[in-house]
């Protein structure tokens, strides 16, 4: 299908089509407009409108810039490969500016083709609310554990203005408040901002969304981020061992660390062409190093395999794939 866009693409250009000339670019971007919606001032606001290369060619982003210094833009990653992803990263600027604020944020690329792709963010940001600190910051939390972050979140020049509740993405994260103090038309309230310990490792990036007696149409976001990870990592997170000839040996290393000195138990494969350097090391530590071993059988092909780590710790280690490519030797 990408192939014969491609086709289309280039007979369109070389036609003097200028509007195939921007559609192959603004078709690379699912989303095109992102509104920001009610944000306190000093508040965390940012986007990523994410864009995939869908062609074969590769695509290289020249420049991003906004219309409007309400609005910082980033390029993520410049040069796309065929199926990579980027993003076009924007953060509306709430320290310094105030009130209703837009901008198109145009984007500029120069392979395979030129073209510019249009787009478009706006938002409020309020002077009578202040979020401190700005945002959630939970940073790296082990799985399993519990952690709280608290929000001081302050109103002025209504006296009788009020959070009526805290909306969630998800279960495993929630949010309670309470008044702190209330005078001369000012108002204050703690949010207790909780990460329990169901949460699935990766990265989080989500809001928590406050409600005020000011209606349901008026809601604030509040930005939460950090990464959960588990009691015991490995990397890489998958293993290359690479282009390989039948009966050629290759050695890698993996790294096993936890947050507490553990041992490991075994290491298991279910090919026996990967062999794990010296199991006999029995030594509690934070850190192992691994060496694993692929010796390439008489077959030619793709090789991709399990292994799997099992310590003293009892917990849930990630399995780990190994890959290999055995190729035919050349000349024959």
């Amino acid at each position: 299908m990408a192939k014969t866009f491609m086709y289309g693409l280039v007979t369109a250009l070389l036609a003097g089509s200028p509007s195939m000339g921007q559609e192959w670019a603004t078709k690379m971007f699912p989303v095109t407009e992102h509104d920001f919606g009610t944000v306190p001032r000093g508040a965390k606001a940012e986007f990523d409108f994410k864009l995939s290369n869908i062609y074969l060619e590769g695509v290289h982003i020249q420049d991003a810039h906004a219309s409007c210094g309400c609005t910082s833009v980033r390029v993520v990653k410049p040069a796309l490969k065929t199926y990579e992803e980027g993003a076009i990263h924007a953060t509306l600027n709430t320290g310094t500016f105030l009130g209703n604020r837009s901008a198109t944020i145009t984007v500029t690329l120069d392979r395979p083709f030129p073209a510019e792709v249009q787009l478009h963010v706006k938002g409020v940001i309020r002077n009578d609310v202040l979020f401190t600190p700005g945002s959630v910051q939970f940073g790296d939390v082990e799985q399993g554990k519990t952690v709280m972050r608290s929000v001081v979140v302050s109103h002025a020049g209504r006296s009788d203005w009020q959070i009526l509740s805290v909306k969630s993405p998800w279960a495993g994260l929630t949010a309670g408040v309470k008044e702190t103090g209330r005078e001369n038309g000012n108002v204050w309230y703690q949010l207790d901002v909780r990460l329990g310990p169901d949460v699935q490792p990766g990265y989080l990036n989500d809001q928590l969304i406050l409600v005020t007696n000011e209606g349901e149409g008026i809601q604030m976001p509040l930005t939460v981020e950090g990464r959960v990870v588990p009691g015991i990592t490995v990397s890489p997170a998958s293993l290359q061992m690479g282009v390989v000839n039948p009966g050629q040996e290759v050695t890698k290393q993996l790294v096993v660390r936890a947050s507490k000195p553990f041992r490991i138990l075994s290491i298991t494969c279910d090919d026996k062409s990967f062999k794990f350097g010296d199991e006999t090391d029995r030594t509690a530590k934070t850190m192992h190093v691994v060496p694993v071993t692929f010796l390439a059988g008489g077959g030619t092909g793709k090789v991709a395999k399990k292994i799997r780590i099992e310590t003293d710790l009892g917990e849930s280690t990630p399995e780990l794939s190994a890959y290999a490519l055995v190729a035919t030797p050349v000349g024959n």
